[in-house]
């Protein structure tokens, strides 16, 4: 996992300007036993914008008491002529999103916002390697299926099952390690941080994403970097959500 130097590269962020749009559910389809996927339509689609597999988009729910309430999800594809959006939704917990995910029927609607802005990989790396869990499975697919043919991209990702394991069309060189829950009594930390060192190291220039749980994505930056020598300037990690916490996401760059 190590390389011979950081590379000269940077992450650019793209400012995106922020529009609300009201969507209907056109198709809903259950994509494993946890993850739901629905798309929407709307003619507010054909001007839709998104640069990067890990953009976020604002979802907006009514709670009980009335009051507004807003989660983060990927835009998991979207097509500007077909004016369509889709969102997988990973159904790990109880919460607004899971609830309205459950519930849905076409003809349904819901509002979105943004997303605000991208950061942009660049296409110069010679390998990626993706981890995470459910939640960030959408970007992890997306991202597969988005690079350019014959990149060598590498996921790690942890799921309750052999259910939930998916697979993604794509033109890159893809291999695909899914760790299942509660082997030999670990926790998904200690399980995928033993899937890392399964790798072959190798000096080449390499990209290195990760997302979910907060702890779990903070834990493993810090291997990447403290153990395997990964550089932290081309490495991205986030938590998708924070155990015992509702609709928070943190930034661990």
């Amino acid at each position: 996992m190590s390389q011979d130097a950081p590379t000269a590269t940077r992450l650019k962020r793209v400012r995106i300007e922020p529009k609300r749009r009201t969507l209907t559910v056109v198709a809903i389809e259950a994509l494993t036993p946890g993850m739901r996927r629905i798309r929407f339509q709307s003619p507010a689609l054909q001007d839709f914008s998104s640069l990067s597999p890990d953009d976020h988009i604002k979802l907006f729910f009514t709670g009980a008491d009335g009051a507004t309430i807003m989660r983060d999800y990927t835009p998991r594809g979207f097509d500007n002529a077909a004016a369509t959006l889709v969102i997988d939704f990973a159904l790990h917990e109880a919460g607004p999103a899971t609830a309205w995910a459950i519930a849905a029927k076409v003809g349904d609607t819901l509002e979105i916002g943004g997303p605000r802005g991208s950061t942009v990989v660049p296409d110069v790396f010679a390998w990626y390697l993706l981890i995470g869990d459910e939640t960030a499975l959408p970007a992890i697919a997306r991202r597969v299926e988005e690079l350019p043919p014959g990149t060598a991209v590498t996921t790690i990702v942890t799921v309750d099952s052999a259910k939930e394991i998916q697979s993604f069309k794509t033109t890159a060189n893809w291999t695909a390690e899914w760790v299942l829950r509660d082997i030999a009594g670990q926790d998904d930390i200690a399980n995928v941080r033993q899937a890392i060192g399964r790798l072959t190291p190798t000096t080449a220039n390499g990209f290195v994403w990760i997302a979910g749980e907060a702890q779990f994505a903070r834990s493993l930056r810090v291997c990447l970097i403290e153990e395997h020598g990964h550089p932290a300037i081309d490495m991205k990690a986030a938590g998708y959500w924070v155990r015992g916490a509702e609709g928070a996401h943190q930034p661990l760059d």
